[in-house]
């Protein structure tokens, strides 16, 4: 097929959207997210089709031998801009702060690069933002532009199903069941939602809360793996400075694409908790916990171990792992319980 006057090679089955990402070429999109169904909703990645009457979604249509396909036409670009303005005629506002989601800036960046500010476009507006008390998930509806990738993740992606479409027109709206709130739905906070919502009106609560010390400093983004269980989820790590202030899933993550659990998408406070210790502590003869070095401390808990152990034999030793700590350290703990003292008396709290 050609692509641009350049003649390309595909594979049977793909789209024609997926051809030109290979060979990059830039095709605006909205409601696409390569997780999901192709949904041909936002038409933004429209391009011309030689035969055809009308432009074709390129996220929907097939590629086939011999096609040619036109990416950026002036008649292509004009409909971009005028759907762009359309889109941005409803809502609230178009710049949000990327502590909101992942894929938060995406109308923002398309009206940026097509110079689209604001719009002659005017009339009913479709969303209603709804009040919902959960600790991590801001239903800001205003800024909804009906891609509905939030419920196709929801259902693709995670199987829940907890989130829908309820109404057609401007009236349509994302709901619950029942319109209720998400924790009484059959919503796990996973954050997938969040995750992929091009416009920010589904944002992380969480994230949102460390705004105003963010300012306009940039995020740091630093690759590491979830501590939480064994599956070993990519994630980026946001921080201002030294204080982390939101979680990012990594789509390109090997063993998650952009997948999380509500543990690693939401439960990162430990660390910077003040409660958390910095030096070890040991028990003195007064009863109380006294700062010492760690030799001191390891040294303490190695006697202790070797006193329970002639004491009251090998049965009396347990151990469990922590599923905040990285898997090596999970593995030399098994391996201190059953090489050191011959049992299999060892279990991990994330198994729970």
């Amino acid at each position: 097929m050609q692509i641009d006057g350049i003649e390309v090679t595909f594979t049977e089955g793909e789209t024609v959207l997926e051809v030109a990402q290979r060979y990059e070429k830039e095709i605006p999109t909205l409601c696409y997210d390569p997780r999901l169904d192709p949904f041909g909703g936002c038409r933004l990645c429209i391009v011309a089709l030689e035969g055809a009457r009308n432009p074709v979604a390129s996220c929907t249509t097939k590629a086939t031998s011999g096609m040619v396909i036109e990416t950026t036409t002036d008649e292509i670009e004009t409909y971009r801009k005028t759907l762009l303005e359309m889109v941005i005629s409803e809502n609230r506002e178009i710049d949000v702060h990327p502590l909101r989601g992942y894929a938060s800036g995406e109308l923002a960046n398309l009206c940026n690069k097509y110079e689209i500010h604001e719009t002659e476009i005017t009339g009913a507006k479709s969303g209603i933002s709804k009040e919902d008390d959960n600790p991590f998930i801001l239903r800001d509806y205003e800024l909804c532009i009906s891609c509905y990738r939030c419920v196709r993740v929801c259902a693709e992606q995670e199987g829940d199903h907890a989130i829908n479409v309820m109404n057609r027109g401007f009236h349509t709206q994302i709901t619950t069941e029942f319109d209720g709130l998400l924790k009484d739905s059959a919503c796990t906070f996973c954050g997938q939602c969040i995750q992929t919502c091009p416009t920010g009106a589904l944002a992380d609560k969480k994230a949102l809360r460390a705004v105003d010390e963010v300012a306009d400093t940039p995020l740091n983004k630093t690759r590491t793996i979830c501590p939480y269980c064994g599956v070993g989820c990519s994630v980026d790590v946001l921080t201002n400075e030294n204080t982390i202030v939101g979680i990012h899933p990594a789509m390109d993550g090997p063993a998650n694409q952009g997948a999380l659990c509500v543990k690693g998408q939401f439960a990162y406070d430990f660390v910077q908790h003040p409660d958390r210790l910095k030096t070890p502590l040991v028990r003195g003869d007064d009863g109380k916990f006294h700062e010492t070095t760690w030799e001191d401390a390891l040294h303490k808990a190695a006697d202790g171990f070797k006193k329970v152990h002639a004491e009251h034999g090998r049965y009396s030793i347990y151990g469990i792992a922590s599923g905040r700590a990285p898997s090596e350290a999970a593995y030399l703990m098994q391996k201190f319980i059953r090489a050191g003292f011959g049992t299999n008396y060892i279990d991990n709290c994330s198994r729970a």
